[in-house]
């Protein structure tokens, strides 16, 4: 076994340090979200603490890990005699992205289960995770499933598992810690919100910190087990410190006064529900306790509200977590303490220099406990206001295509596009229905388009393709009803060969790849007009984060068509693309269209099973051939009827939002849906939500393939 990273040698994240052992010395407030970017040592710290956590009591043999002292006596393996067990290590469990669901909750045997009558289960990563730590590394890239499967465990502190009758129950109760980069997609909001406490990481930014963390990284690299005796001082004293606040923790009070504090800060920042007030509470508490003390104080408060409520203050994906720190001193400054006199703290001893980073696995900074109870103030690692990064235009970008950002074009670029009109803000978002591909998917999981899963309603049965997940008892019976007498049965129950198993097939919903294809040129400036045109794009944007869809955005002014953001689950980043969109220049619709041809077209490499669906804004002018090679004597326009019959010969699905106005219309873009195969709506018909009820379902292109520009223009309207 490879020797782990000393907790106590990460550099800096002083947040995400008190977060982790705010949950060592109190379970129960729920775990930590750690946010942030790539090679941050997210995953180190995480991995790191359960060495700090005290040894756990077991019932000898128990795969459950019962207690000795409280055994449950729904236990698998029990009933238990009294005794006084075992002793083993708080276990770190990790839980993996693809990992399937028998993986998490554990597996029956159904065979055994339905011939001989008998529970034969095996544990999955939930029974191995109780009373330890259940560790999500990407867990915004969890399949929804698996997810749901968190959710009732966490809420229940149990795990149930089902199939045709048979049933197995065993204690779940866990720490849970996730891990996640924004730029690779948001958590759903029930997920969001089952996490007590939520951190944002940062690289730092100071040079002295940074080359402290390549120091400790390449020292222990040269000798890990060298590296970890140097640190096994400081490593033990926050492990004994951690056994003292526990012990410590159940005579803290919490005082009215910090009760009201409490529910001042959750009314006044407007936070939904009551587990808000619950987590800030038994965060405030068991800050008191790390500091060594029996009271709850207003610094204790303040602490317990930075790390608990930004999470849980989003409305919607395009909000950045954070929180307003003068705002929160305004509402604690109404409830002041009893004893406004404070404790001194203990000074936080200083770090000893050596080299640092995370593990192999994370390549990133990380940082140490600290010694007071509110953790040191960020060292310039990053660990500020959270949406403060987010605000900073020097910032970098760390998207999938940095370099394709919307930036202001370069001169030559700039007298090729035309003369460029500053960017105008979205319009007020609005609700849409929902856009379905046709016919019937494999993709992954969603809210969208209809697909054969491993969820959803059954639709029939067939031979299992590898291991039994879902058994088809009728199809089973049925399979082995005519070979009993040939078997020699001669009992009451079933003589069930695995040639008679069958694998009952699911319908539900995927997610699909929903490819934006945005007119920039000057045709589309008007103020207005391009507002409205941003606001149905963030419509349907917040509609495809909460479908689980990925998302592109390839725009086209001037002379070219750029993929402005490559496929990608963050939408957020899509709106960030979106709102800098500059409009001007002639107009290359063939160029954006052979644009997206090509996305596609990789994109059906790296994930063959999402569907996609073309969403093209414009008002179906072709001024300009762009970029596009190939026939001279053809015109824009002529061209840009090619590249869309292309893209409906491919079997894409395909919508056009007309964006024209004016008391005359030409029609165009009710010309481009019949080349592309798809329905037109109008800009007008968007906004009044009538999108979805018009292109719900996408096989009414097939109609709009024979019809005239006049009357699909009419049937779009």
């Amino acid at each position: 076994m490879s020797t782990p990273y000393p907790f106590t040698a990460v550099v800096g994240q002083a947040d995400l340090r008190l977060a982790l052992l705010l949950n060592a010395v109190s379970p129960a407030v729920g775990g930590v979200l750690v946010r942030g970017e790539k090679g941050t040592a997210k995953s180190t710290a995480v991995r790191a603490l359960s060495a700090l956590l005290p040894q756990v009591d077991v019932v000898s043999g128990c795969r459950f890990s019962c207690a000795p002292a409280t055994p449950d006596p729904a236990c698998p393996d029990g009933p238990h005699e009294p005794g006084p067990g075992g002793v083993r290590p708080a276990r770190m469990v990790e839980l993996p992205v693809g990992a399937s669901e028998d993986r998490l909750v554990g597996a029956l045997d159904i065979e055994r289960a339905l011939a001989e009558g008998v529970k034969a289960f095996e544990p999955g990563l939930l029974a191995d995770a109780h009373r330890g730590i259940l560790y999500v590394d990407e867990v915004n890239l969890l399949h929804d499933h698996l997810i749901d499967l968190l959710l009732d465990a966490a809420a229940m502190g149990a795990s149930y598992v089902e199939r045709e009758g048979v049933s197995v129950r065993h204690a779940a109760r866990f720490l849970l810690v996730g891990t996640m980069n924004p730029e690779e997609g948001e958590l759903r909001p029930q997920l969001l919100d089952r996490f007590g406490l939520t951190v944002e990481v940062a690289a730092s930014r100071e040079p002295a910190q940074r080359v402290e963390v390549v120091r400790r990284r390449l020292a222990y690299e040269d000798d890990p087990a060298g590296f970890a005796t140097r640190w096994a001082g400081d490593e033990h004293e926050i492990r004994a410190r951690v056994v003292a606040a526990r012990a410590l923790l159940p005579k803290v009070s919490l005082g009215d006064t910090a009760l009201l504090q409490i529910a001042a800060t959750c009314a006044g920042f407007e936070v939904d529900g009551m587990r808000a007030d619950i987590v800030m509470a038994r965060t405030a508490t068991a800050l008191a306790a790390w500091a060594g003390r029996t009271d709850v104080r207003k610094e204790d408060v303040r602490q317990a509200a930075l790390l608990a409520l930004p999470h849980r203050r989003r409305r919607n994906p395009f909000d950045a977590p954070g929180l307003d720190e003068d705002m929160l001193d305004r509402i604690l400054d109404e409830f002041p303490d009893e004893d406004p006199e404070p404790e001194p703290e203990p000074e936080p001893e200083p770090e000893p220099e050596g080299p640092d980073d995370s593990g192999p696995e994370d390549d990133g900074p990380g940082g140490g406990p600290d010694g007071g109870p509110g953790g040191t103030p960020p060292q310039g690692d990053g660990s500020q206001d959270p949406g403060a990064r987010a605000e900073t235009p020097e910032a970098p970008d760390s998207g999938e295509a940095p370099a394709e950002a919307p930036e202001a074009p370069q001169p030559s670029a700039q007298e090729a596009a035309g003369p460029e009109q500053a960017a105008v803000r979205a319009a007020e978002p609005f609700r849409t229905k929902m856009l379905s591909v046709p016919g019937l998917g494999e993709g992954a999981s969603g809210r969208r388009s209809r697909a054969r899963t491993a969820h959803g309603r059954t639709t029939g049965a067939q031979r299992p393709r590898g291991h039994l997940t879902k058994l088809h008892l009728a199809a089973t019976i049925q399979a082995a009803a005519p070979h009993q007498k040939a078997r020699g049965r001669d009992g009451r129950g079933l003589v069930i060969r695995k040639d008679d198993l069958r694998q009952a097939t699911r319908e539900g919903r995927e997610g699909n790849l929903v490819l934006f294809v945005v007119d920039a040129s000057g045709s589309m400036a008007a103020r207005q007009r391009m507002s409205a045109v941003k606001g149905a794009v963030l419509s349907l944007l917040l509609d495809a984060y909460q479908r689980r869809d990925k998302v592109g955005l390839i725009t086209f002014r001037g002379a070219t068509a750029e993929l402005a953001l490559p496929p990608t689950s963050s939408v957020d980043a899509a709106a960030a693309r979106l709102e800098q969109l500059p409009t001007g220049g002639r107009t290359p619709l063939a160029a954006g269209l052979l644009k997206a041809h090509e996305v596609l077209r990789i994109e059906r490499l790296r994930d063959p099973s999402r569907r996609p669906l073309l969403v093209v804004v414009t008002d179906g002018r072709a001024t300009s051939a762009g970029n596009v090679g190939g026939r001279t004597d053809s015109t824009p326009r002529e061209l840009a009827g090619h590249s869309a019959r292309l893209l409906q010969a491919g079997g894409v699905a395909s919508v056009v939002v007309d964006c024209e106005s004016g008391p005359v219309r030409l029609g165009l873009a009710g010309v481009l849906a019949r080349d592309l195969g798809g329905p037109a709506v109008t800009l007008d018909g968007l906004r009044a939500d009538s999108l979805a009820g018009l292109v719900k379902n996408v096989r009414t292109a097939v109609a709009s393939t024979t019809a005239s520009p006049d009357s699909s223009n009419r049937r779009a309207a």
